[in-house]
């Protein structure tokens, strides 16, 4: 898939829809809209973003956010907002995948970047 030109995406549906780790929609010079699918028992993995704020949107399942030293319960709903230079990880702990689109300002993965599993983007790192 490439990224999309257009401007206005229905994009709690495609998140929904969407079973890749990790799938670039769109990107600007300044952010970009990525969508992120993690399997039960997944994760996304502790990483720490240097230079990029991270905004996630969670649009199904359950999990456990870790952002610098707090963990907290997410679900469909919820938005978790990682600033630039903190710890984080997000953990699927419900049954069925947990689903989300983030942002990243400014874009923190190549233009097209698609990933159908963890193992696929650790590889490409």
């Amino acid at each position: 898939m490439s990224e999309t030109e257009k401007l206005t995406l229905p994009v709690v549906d495609l998140a929904r829809a969407n079973d890749d780790f990790r799938k670039v929609l769109w990107t600007g010079d300044k952010t970009q809209l990525v969508l992120m699918a993690i399997p039960e028992g997944g994760e996304i993995g502790g990483e720490v973003h240097e230079g990029h704020d991270q905004l996630l949107y969670f649009v199904a399942g359950s999990g456990v956010a870790r952002i610098g030293e707090t963990e907290c319960k997410i679900a469909d709903g919820d938005v978790s907002i990682v600033p630039s230079g903190v710890f984080h990880n997000f953990r699927n702990t419900g049954s069925g995948m947990l689903k989300l689109f983030t942002t990243y300002s400014p874009p923190e993965h190549e233009r097209g970047t698609e990933h159908a599993t963890k193992s696929d983007a650790e590889a490409d790192e």
